[in-house]
């Protein structure tokens, strides 16, 4: 079972010095499936000291957040959620303030300040208005991820920059953050972080570790001793189990990983020996390696990103996004990536060493294949796309070099620089209109401009079945200059059959209409395409059924000589009968 985002949370609140606790704090950790689809939210509101009625925007802040981020559409982004979430509190409490007693005197109505943090799969976002903070403790260091919204007069006088409640529009920071195991997230009010050091949190954290709630109430302890006269209220969010990395969240790695060097046979790298060479090409460098660290351990792949492309974010998004597609699919029919054993230093992916060869290389070495090879490896192929497709993805580069074949006859497919998933909404200057496949072998509705769909893939299989068998392609190079629907409705499909293959006509039918130019034309699933290329179909049989004379010709003579007899009989008969 994959690992699940998990947390351990200490809080405490406290009036310290003041008659009323101004700040509310909160946390949500959702079952699934909202875990995974929306995340873990904390929240601290900090209420505003000229006020009255302060707690009230604090609480009402707080779980109005909790409540209504979780009912936001799973089809949002945490920060479209969080976002739109925030604007409606904000307008609800500039709305509360206008109809009471305070709507003269904004800094004494329903204003609040707010640190939000958001953890879903392995980004922390974070919702920051006013002067509470936000921190990350790494690796014994403590940065603060957020800015104070706070005007300075002099030293001893300030200001609230911003704050809910206090206009009808509300300027939201936003940041995101990586998030790794062991990492403690803290959120603070002023109260805490401008009396309490940095070294004191580190240590208390350091020392009772097991008990988040003891720690933070030590930190306000400490904040009272140090002279706070504000409330006193800290959250520690400790990230106790990191998920695989969500598909919406592989470009926050990008500001996180340098680029790798130029590797090298011999050469150490991140913990792995590079072993030679696989590929070198204008999108990626694919190398040989086995891990450093354990002898017995299976060859690995590493691919790192093309030193010619390394200045495109584009190409480095899709690059990392190939790497969680792997990590997503679990097929035997597709290759395998290696889950890090360890923290990677550079930017690159490990998948699993196949032992084997290129399809492209087996049709050299079988020019002839029998039926029979071709049906089975086909069926491994359409099993490996049913993985995609189950998960709403395409893979739209499917082509003989990337299909492998190990040495047990296993076929796994990989490469998956083009697959399109579903739900993936990116970057303007990320979308194609065309695949970045072989032309060959992509389906002709991709060059009118219309988006693929599983029959896309499925007509890529349909050429490399008719290559198989026949050596050639369906309609040869003409369906990468048919970009118009004219043109395509002209390409003529080159049977299978000839005199030199022992090929049903069946069979050929199955090809034509696996591989025609209409998506709506071609088979609707992959397994209906792979029972008909086993299962003569009854439709192709009434369509081409021989006539009597091949089938039975000497049956087709003697019942033509029964009915020339009959008729020789019939005209003898009339003759007689009038003479």
């Amino acid at each position: 079972m994959p690992p699940r985002l998990k947390i351990s949370l200490g809080q405490h609140s406290d009036a310290g010095l003041k008659e009323i606790n101004q700040d509310f704090h909160g946390a949500c950790i959702p079952d699934e499936p909202q875990l995974t689809a929306k995340g873990i939210a904390v929240a601290l509101a900090d209420g505003v000291s000229s006020s009255n009625v302060s707690q009230v925007a604090s609480e009402a802040t707080v779980k109005g957040f909790l409540e209504d981020y979780y009912c936001t559409s799973p089809a949002w982004s945490v920060r479209q959620s969080a976002q739109r979430v925030l604007m409606a509190l904000n307008s609800w409490l500039y709305a509360q303030t206008r109809q009471s007693q305070y709507r003269y005197d904004q800094d004494r109505g329903y204003v609040c300040t707010l640190s939000a943090l958001v953890i879903k799969s392995t980004t922390a976002h974070i919702f920051h208005v006013g002067d509470s903070r936000v921190y990350r403790l790494r690796d014994g260091s403590l940065e603060q991820l957020t800015t104070d919204h706070r005007l300075w007069i002099s030293r001893e006088k300030s200001y609230l920059g911003r704050a809910l409640g206090v206009n009808p529009q509300l300027e939201i920071d936003y940041s995101a953050a990586g998030v790794g195991q062991g990492d403690v997230f803290i959120l603070a009010t002023d109260g805490i972080h401008e009396f309490v050091t940095s070294k004191f949190i580190i240590d208390a954290l350091a020392v009772r570790s097991e008990d988040l709630d003891a720690v933070a109430r030590a930190i306000a302890v400490e904040a009272l001793e140090q002279g706070s006269d504000d409330n006193l209220t800290v959250q520690l969010v400790r990230v106790d189990e990191v998920p695989q990395a969500e598909a919406a969240e592989v470009q926050h790695q990008l500001s996180e990983l340098p680029l790798p060097p130029d590797l090298a046979p011999r050469m150490v790298f991140d913990g792995y020996r590079i072993v030679r060479d696989i590929r070198i090409s204008s999108r990626s460098h694919v190398h040989l390696a086995v891990d450093e660290s354990d002898e017995k351990a299976a060859a690995v792949v590493i691919k790192t990103p093309s030193v010619d492309l390394r200045g495109d974010p584009t190409y480095l998004e899709r690059f990392l996004l190939e790497d969680w597609i792997a990590r997503r699919i679990d097929s035997p029919h597709v290759v395998r990536a290696c889950a890090p054993t360890r923290k990677r230093n550079y930017l690159y992916t490990v998948t699993e060493f196949i032992d084997g060869q290129t399809l492209t290389q087996w049709m050299i070495d079988n020019p002839k294949p029998k039926l029979s090879a071709v049906r089975g490896i086909v069926e491994q192929i359409a099993k490996g796309l049913l993985a995609f497709h189950r998960l709403e993805m395409l893979h739209q580069d499917l082509r003989p070099e990337n299909i492998m074949i190990d040495t047990t006859g296993t076929v796994k497919i990989m490469d998956f620089g083009s697959t399109c998933v579903a739900g993936i909404i990116e970057n303007a200057a990320s979308v194609q209109s065309l695949p970045a496949g072989t032309a060959q072998y992509t389906a002709p509705e991709y060059f009118l401009g219309e988006a693929g769909s599983s029959r896309s893939d499925l007509f890529s299989l349909g050429v490399i079945t008719y290559q198989m068998l026949s050596g050639r392609l369906p309609f040869g190079t003409e369906v990468a200059k048919a970009t118009t629907q004219v043109a395509q409705r002209r390409l003529m499909y080159r049977s299978l059959l000839d005199e030199e293959r022992e090929i049903p006509a069946w069979f050929d039918e199955t090809m034509k209409k696996a591989t025609h130019p209409d998506p709506e034309k071609r088979y609707q699933e992959l397994s209906e395409f792979v029972y008909d290329l086993s299962h003569p179909n009854a439709a192709y049989l009434r369509r081409i059924r021989p006539p009597l004379l091949e089938r039975h010709p000497v049956m087709f003579w003697k019942t033509l000589s029964a009915l020339l007899a009959i008729v020789v009989f019939v005209l003898l008969a009339l003759r007689n009968t009038h003479p």
